[in-house]
């Protein structure tokens, strides 16, 4: 089972078998950002520090960065966001992921919250 992390600006991690780490939001900011209809992603190949704004989000509400939680190397984005935005509102945690990084440091993920954490952050909001 994939080991799945959260970050207080409302990104998820997930950590995949072959290193990389998948990114996306959550659901909870899809439903504050309302339909998405525009994601602009980096190249293949870009690196980040943590902390650095990775992707902007565009909606019917608002437009919004968001930030890459872990420095890394991208080594695949969700191409599929271009001509379907709305698949960051319908699947967040699925087929509305961002991009893949290889991160510097693995250990970067255990700073972050797990799902119960993550919910406990979100139910106090």
């Amino acid at each position: 089972m994939s080991t799945i992390k959260f970050t207080d600006d409302h990104e998820w991690l997930r950590l995949e078998n072959d290193g990389s780490v998948t990114v996306g939001i959550t659901d909870y900011a899809q439903e504050q950002l309302g339909d998405v209809v525009y994601v602009e992603l980096p190249e293949a190949g870009t690196s980040f520090e943590a902390g650095k704004e990775m992707a902007v989000v565009e909606s019917v509400k608002a437009a919004g960065d968001v930030k890459v939680p872990v420095a890394g190397e991208v080594v695949e984005v969700n191409v599929r966001l271009t001509e379907e935005p709305e698949l960051v509102n319908t699947d967040p945690l699925g087929d509305g992921w961002f991009l893949k990084i290889i991160p510097e440091n693995l250990d970067d993920l255990e700073e972050l919250m797990d799902e119960s954490q993550y919910h406990e952050y979100i139910g106090g909001l």
